[in-house]
């Protein structure tokens, strides 16, 4: 079975990328504490892992300046598209992306001195496979600092509950595989042995609790229930049931103010 290949499939749907911009709401109110953890000097080598559209990673090439350099990668060709027309619109030159799995891939521009993912690590099916290899690119005194959330229940917002019975559960990890998802790093004990096990040592977790205003379509719409699974009969109701939820953060209309539970883990390769 090919690495990652359910996300990777999710990740290069056209129609589930279109609505990451909107997503972004939502992982931009991290950026900051995931820049103040990784402390990035001039003309340091970073590599971020699940970069997504680019944004952490146009900021750090703009943090290390022209004497560094920063390379985004990503296992979803739309995403990387998207990131390099951002960088081009910026004028930041001294950034790169490319499309590559790092589970098991090796991005160019290495070895790196930093390597860093707001959200992007959550994805691996083979977790400690993906850290080792992480690990492999990294300088012998490089560090690693990631954003993942906290347990799905410090995460209130989480619309995946009000879609029980309305969407069909997450499939069975094939065997040797792992669960992948949002919360999968939740356990700060189970990622710390991770990433021990991946060859990382000081290992360091801070949690944080914020709370952020943001558009109702930023969590959730039409597009993103089809894809995962809402069929056309249970559409109706399942649009109910996310609305319903959201209320209870309600600020006013088209807004929902949201608790935010995340992590920034911090480690040095060995």
């Amino acid at each position: 079975m090919t690495a990652n290949e359910a996300e990777r499939q999710r990740w290069n749907d056209e129609r589930w990328v279109a609505v990451w911009p909107k997503r972004e709401a939502l992982t931009d109110a991290i950026t900051p504490f995931l820049l103040e953890a990784l402390a990035l000097q001039p003309g340091e080598r970073v590599l971020d892992v699940g970069c997504g559209g680019g944004k952490p990673t146009i900021a750090a090439a703009q943090i290390v300046g022209s004497s560094g350099t920063a390379v985004g990668s990503d296992f979803s060709v739309p995403l990387i598209d998207l990131a390099t027309r951002r960088a081009a619109e910026a004028g930041v030159d001294n950034v790169s992306f490319c499309v590559a799995d790092v589970q098991h891939e090796s991005p160019a521009g290495g070895p790196f001195q930093v390597v860093m993912s707001q959200f992007g690590v959550m994805f691996f099916d083979e977790p400690v496979a993906a850290f080792t290899n992480i690990h492999a690119h990294l300088e012998a005194d490089g560090r690693i600092a990631f954003a993942c959330w906290q347990h799905a229940d410090r995460n209130p917002w989480f619309v995946g509950t009000a879609l029980a019975g309305l969407a069909p559960p997450p499939p069975a990890p094939a065997p040797g595989k792992s669960p992948v998802g949002p919360f999968t790093l939740g356990d700060h004990e189970r990622t710390r042995r991770i990433l021990e096990s991946a060859g990382f040592a000081n290992v360091h977790r801070e949690a944080h609790e914020i709370r952020r205003e943001i558009p109702d379509d930023a969590l959730v719409d039409e597009t993103q229930l089809m894809r995962i699974g809402v069929p056309a009969d249970k559409m109706a109701a399942a649009t109910a049931a996310v609305t319903d939820h959201l209320e209870q953060f309600r600020a006013r209309p088209g807004v929902v103010m949201l608790p935010l539970a995340f992590q920034i883990f911090q480690a040095t390769a060995r």
